[in-house]
C-alpha cells in the first residue's frame, strides 16, 4: 500500500473506544479509523480537545440547521489540526532519548528502510553524516490516516420540530458522509455492514471521491465485507457511477468486535484466497466500469490503473499469523483492534472496564443479542451496562430512555420508527405478550428475548465520557463489545508493547497454547450453528433448513481447505502445524457427530408421498 508507514491499522472500535485514537496514534504514522455515529460525542470530544491543545472552540447546537453533518466535519477539522501540529512539532525538535520523535521511529517494523536508516543514525559517530541522516529521518515523517467509518445499516431519517419528515440528505449515514466529504481531512471513508443504495449514490456529490488531473482522490472509498461476491456486487456498484474503490478491507464474520455478521458459513482462509485469486480479474474489471462512467459524466478519467488493496481484520493475535497473511495471501495491511482496547495510549476506555477486560476469562466473552439492530453483537459479561439490565429485569423495568434514537428502525407500534431496547417498545411488546395465554416457560422466554437488547447509543458511548471525565446528565454504565481474539491477552500494555508484539518484538499472549486464528474463526462458527438449531423454535424470523445444510456444506469445505493449506504456513513450527492438524480433526468430528444427531434438519426423514 502506497505511502504506509506502517503494515497494520487500527480498525473502528464501538462508538466511542476509538473516537479519538487519531489525536493520540496518527502523529506515530498509524492509520486509524472512528465511528461518527453520535454526533454528540463528536461535539464533546471537540471540545475537550479544543481546550486540551488550546484551540479554538465554536460550540454547535443540535438546533442548528444540519448541525449533524456540521459537528462531524468540524470535529474531523479539529483532529487534522491537531495531528498537524503535532507533525510540525517533531520537524522542529531534536532527537533525544525518550521522546515522542525517537519513539515515531522505534515503533517501526525492523524490516522497513527507514527503521534501518533510523537504526543507522543512532550508531554513527560522525557528527556531519549523522546531521544529514537526522535531516532525512524527519523528511520522512507523515501522520497516519484520519479514517471515518460509517455503518451503512445506521441510517435512520429525521423528522423537524412539527414531526415532518426530512429529506433524505438529512438521514443520519447522508448527513455523516456530508460531514466527511466537506471536511478538510484527506483519508478513507470505511463503509460497513452492507450495501445502503442512497448512501452510495450521495457519493456522486462530492467531488474529492473523484479523480483530479493527477489521478489522485482526495477522499478514498473503502468497502469492509465479508466475503468476494460482497466485494464485487458494492464495487460494481459504485463504478457504475465513477467511484472508485481503493480498499476490500475483508473482516472475519464472527472472529471480530462488535456486531458479528455471520456468513453462510464461509471461513476466512477460503475468503482471502478466492480475493488472492481474483483479485486482478477484480481490479481490471472494475478499471474499465469505472472509467466508462468517468467518460458518460464528463469527468476526469483514470490515466492508469488506480490502487486497489485487499486488507484483513479479526482475530489475528500473533506475528507469524500476521506474516503469513501478508505473504501467502498477498494482502496489503492488516488490522489489530481489539489489543488495543487494553493500552490507554490508544483507546478511550475507562478504568474499570479496561480492568475487566485486562483480567478476563475465555467464557466471559460471549456472542449476544444485545444489539437493537437484531444482528449478534460480540460482548463481554460482568459490564456495568449487563449489571443494570439484569437489574431492571429483575425489578420488571424494562427498557431504557431513547435520547438519542440512531438505532430506531422499528414501527410496530408507531408511525415514527422507536428502538426496540426503548422502554416505549418494551414495556407495550410484553403487554401484549401477556394477552396472549402463553404458558409460562414460553412467556419468560419470550420476555428475555425482548428485555436482551442494551442501550447502544449510550453506553457504547460511555468509555469516552468517563474516560476523559466529561460530564454527563445521567448515570453512564459503560458496555464494551471486544471479539473473542481478546481472551488471549491480559493486563494492560504500552503502545510500544502492542506495536513490539504485532511485530515480533515481544510476546503479549497469555497462554502458549492458543489455536490458530483460522482454528478459532472454525470453533466460532461451528458453536454459532449449534446455538442457531438449538434456538430454532424461539427464532423471530425462522431459516429454512437448506440454510443450516448449506451452511454446513460450507464448514466442511473450508476444513478440507485448510488441511490442504496446513503445509503452506510456513512461518509455524512444525509442532504448531500438527496441533493445527489436531485441532482441525478434532473440530471436523465435532461438527459431523453434531449433523448426524440433528437428524431432522440435516437428514430428514424420506417422503411417503
Amino acid at each position: 500500500m502506497k505511502n504506509r508507514i506502517h503494515s497494520f491499522y487500527i480498525p473502528v472500535m464501538g462508538t466511542s473506544f476509538s473516537i479519538d485514537t487519531p489525536a493520540k496514534v496518527a502523529k506515530f504514522g498509524i492509520d486509524s479509523v472512528i465511528q461518527i455515529m453520535d454526533d454528540n460525542l463528536c461535539e464533546e470530544m471537540k471540545r475537550f480537545y479544543a481546550e486540551k491543545y488550546q484551540l479554538q472552540y465554536e460550540k454547535i447546537t443540535r438546533n442548528e440547521p444540519d448541525s449533524r453533518a456540521k459537528r462531524i466535519q468540524s470535529y474531523l477539522n479539529l483532529l487534522k489540526e491537531i495531528v498537524d501540529l503535532e507533525i510540525k512539532k517533531f520537524k522542529n525538535s531534536d532527537f533525544y532519548d525518550k521522546t515522542d520523535l525517537n519513539l515515531y521511529f522505534e515503533l517501526l517494523n525492523d524490516s522497513s528502510e527507514l527503521k534501518k536508516t533510523y537504526v543507522k543514525f543512532l550508531h554513527t559517530t560522525d557528527q556531519s553524516e549523522k546531521e544529514k541522516l537526522g535531516a532525512y529521518l524527519k523528511s520522512q515523517i507523515q501522520p497516519g490516516s484520519i479514517d471515518v467509518n460509517i455503518m451503512t445499516k445506521i441510517d435512520r431519517d429525521n423528522y423537524d420540530e412539527n414531526k415532518q419528515k426530512l429529506p433524505d440528505i438529512y438521514s443520519d449515514a447522508l448527513a455523516a458522509l456530508r460531514g466527511f466529504a466537506t471536511s478538510n481531512v484527506s483519508s478513507k471513508i470505511i463503509f460497513s455492514a452492507g450495501f445502503n443504495r442512497r448512501l452510495y449514490a450521495y457519493l456522486d456529490n462530492f467531488k474529492d471521491f473523484f479523480p483530479d488531473e493527477n489521478g489522485n482522490l482526495n477522499k478514498k472509498i473503502v468497502l469492509k465485507v465479508s466475503d468476494y461476491r460482497s466485494a464485487i456486487i458494492q464495487g460494481k456498484f459504485l463504478a457504475k457511477r465513477g467511484l472508485w474503490v481503493s480498499e476490500y478491507r475483508v473482516e472475519s464474520g464472527l472472529n471480530c468486535g462488535g456486531h458479528a455478521f455471520a456468513t453462510d458459513g464461509f471461513l476466512l482462509g477460503p475468503i482471502l484466497e478466492e480475493f488472492k485469486k481474483n483479485r486482478e480479474t477484480l481490479k481490471n474489471d472494475l478499471f474499465g466500469i469505472c472509467n466508462n462512467a468517468l467518460k458518460e459524466k464528463k469527468r476526469i478519467t483514470f490515466k492508469e490503473l488506480p490502487e486497489l488493496n485487499i486488507t484483513v481484520q479479526g482475530g489475528i493475535g500473533t506475528y507469524k499469523e500476521d506474516t503469513f497473511l501478508f505473504r501467502y495471501y498477498n494482502i496489503d495491511a492488516t488490522g489489530w483492534g481489539s489489543p488495543f482496547l487494553l493500552v490507554p495510549e490508544v483507546t478511550a476506555v475507562d478504568d474499570k472496564t479496561r480492568e475487566l477486560l485486562a483480567h478476563a476469562k475465555p467464557e466471559d466473552y460471549y456472542i449476544s443479542d444485545l444489539s437493537p439492530l437484531g444482528v449478534k453483537f460480540n460482548a463481554i459479561h460482568r459490564t456495568e451496562s449487563e449489571k443494570l439490565r439484569l437489574q431492571k429485569i429483575k425489578e420488571h423495568k424494562y427498557g431504557y430512555p431513547c435520547t438519542r434514537g440512531h438505532l430506531a428502525f422499528n414501527y410496530e407500534f408507531s408511525d415514527k420508527p422507536i428502538c426496540v431496547a426503548s422502554k416505549k417498545y418494551q414495556t407495550t411488546k410484553i403487554n401484549q405478550l401477556k394477552e396472549q395465554n402463553l404458558s409460562q416457560k414460553d412467556f419468560e422466554k419470550a420476555v428475555a428475548r425482548i428485555t436482551d437488547k442494551a442501550c447502544l447509543c449510550e453506553d457504547l458511548g460511555a468509555g469516552a465520557y468517563l474516560s476523559h471525565k466529561i460530564d454527563y446528565p445521567r448515570d453512564l454504565v459503560p458496555i464494551i463489545c471486544p471479539g473473542p481474539n481478546l481472551q488471549f491477552f491480559s493486563g494492560i500494555f504500552s503502545l510500544k508493547e502492542m506495536i513490539g508484539h504485532i511485530y515480533g518484538r515481544n510476546n503479549l499472549l497469555n497462554t502458549e497454547n492458543r489455536p490458530h486464528m483460522f482454528i478459532n474463526e472454525l470453533k466460532i462458527y461451528l458453536d454459532y450453528l449449534k446455538n442457531e438449531i438449538a434456538n430454532i423454535a424461539y427464532q423471530i424470523y425462522k431459516k429454512p433448513d437448506c440454510y443450516y445444510k448449506e451452511f454446513k456444506d460450507n464448514l466442511l469445505s473450508g476444513i478440507d481447505y485448510y488441511f490442504n493449506l496446513i503445509p503452506k504456513i510456513q512461518e509455524e513450527t512444525e509442532k504448531s502445524r500438527e496441533k493445527f492438524k489436531t485441532d482441525l480433526l478434532n473440530l471436523k468430528n465435532d461438527l459431523e457427530n453434531f449433523v448426524k444427531q440433528q437428524t431432522t434438519i440435516f437428514n430428514p426423514a424420506p417422503s411417503l408421498a
